[in-house]
């Protein structure tokens, strides 16, 4: 049976000692309301259902926001926390405010719309936000709310997250190179003073490794005798071997053989040293957004190699199955996504099947 007592501010103190479970106390206004709460409290603890709420009910979504970037994304790889970081931003100016117990799933549907309409930039103009971004945040609030869950021992009857529509998946992007274009391109980063910009375009074209994979390669992971490259850390966590053509293999003979390669290092592309005298991979953004000028590229992005590789392992003939073990998809809709055929380099495949 509940105990409810006048507190000296005038609220109504609700007390509940029940066998198996933990004290369990709430305010309330009225004597009524704790009343009606105290009976269905009970109830719920006598049909083993009931959820201590007042932890949810204190906790809001910035204060456990950051406590996740705390914890657990600290388990996660570098590239992860940054992306992370960047989205509790936006969760916490929109949501921040909220307790967890109070985020409803319609609530978490307005924020969605709202991302994807757009936030008002500096001139009041909304700037809307990708599918694929809303989704993402989306994910990152989600898994949030499981962590409360399962592992925080956060009381909530469910995961608002799980009930509201998520943004579709944005169409994949099916830019390719023209042959003048990439003819244009090479040129363009063939010309630069460092060579390691050469290598790293050319080896991003030949092989369909993304740019973490290639600027994070280290000498120990390049056979150049057996002619392929091994990758241990990959954005699917699962490691996979890239067989190297003729053309990659040349590039890559050139950069282990690279003359200026310092010896306190085992970077395949090395930067200059930082402030603490540590060697990182070599950056090259201002390079490449220098060379797409050069090339007269537009709308054209250093991911859209992988796509330009992946594609043309295709329309050389390799199986689904052996393109997804070179490029590292999981799944064939995947790989879809990233297979782009041109017309054109079809027609004498079908004038060849109607003769």
């Amino acid at each position: 049976m509940a105990t409810i007592v006048k507190t000296p501010s005038g609220t109504w103190k609700a007390l509940i000692r029940k066998t198996g479970w933990p004290p369990t106390a709430k305010t309330f206004r009225t004597k009524r309301d704790a009343e009606d709460w105290s009976r269905r409290t009970e109830d719920e603890m006598v049909r083993g259902v009931y959820i201590q709420r007042g932890p949810a009910e204190r906790m809001t979504v910035e204060v456990a926001l950051t406590r996740y970037l705390r914890e657990v994304t600290p388990t996660k790889r570098e590239s992860t926390q940054v992306g992370e970081r960047k989205k509790a931003l936006a969760l916490t100016q929109h949501l921040g405010k909220y307790s967890l117990a109070a985020l409803s799933a319609e609530i978490v549907a307005q924020y969605r719309d709202t991302r994807l309409a757009g936030d008002d930039d500096a001139k009041g103009k909304p700037v809307p936000r990708s599918n694929n971004t809303v989704r993402l945040e989306l994910a990152l609030l989600s898994h949030l709310f499981t962590i409360a869950i399962k592992e925080w021992g956060i009381g909530l009857p469910f995961n608002p997250v799980s009930n509201i529509r998520r943004p579709a998946p944005g169409a994949g992007r099916n830019r390719r190179l023209t042959v003048t274009e990439n003819k244009r391109l090479l040129a363009a980063v063939d010309s630069h003073s460092n060579p390691m910009f050469s290598w790293i375009v050319r080896g991003a074209l030949e092989t369909g490794m993304r740019l973490s994979e290639i600027a994070g390669l280290r000498l120990s992971q390049v056979d150049l005798q057996r002619r392929v490259i091994r990758l241990d850390q990959t954005k699917n966590s699962s490691p996979r071997t890239v067989p190297l053509t003729a053309a990659a293999t040349q590039v890559f003979q050139n950069a282990v053989n690279n003359p200026i390669r310092p010896g306190e290092t085992d970077l395949l592309f090395f930067g200059e040293p930082g402030k603490d005298g540590r060697r990182r991979p070599y950056m090259f953004d201002k390079a490449w957004t220098q060379a797409k000028v050069d090339a007269g590229l537009v709308n054209f992005r250093f991911h859209d190699l992988r796509h330009e590789a992946v594609s043309r392992f295709v329309e050389a003939g390799l199986s689904d199955q052996e393109v997804a073990a070179i490029s590292g998809h999981k799944s064939m809709q995947m790989l879809k996504r990233y297979t782009h055929l041109r017309a054109e380099d079809l027609v004498e495949k079908l004038d060849r099947v109607r003769q």
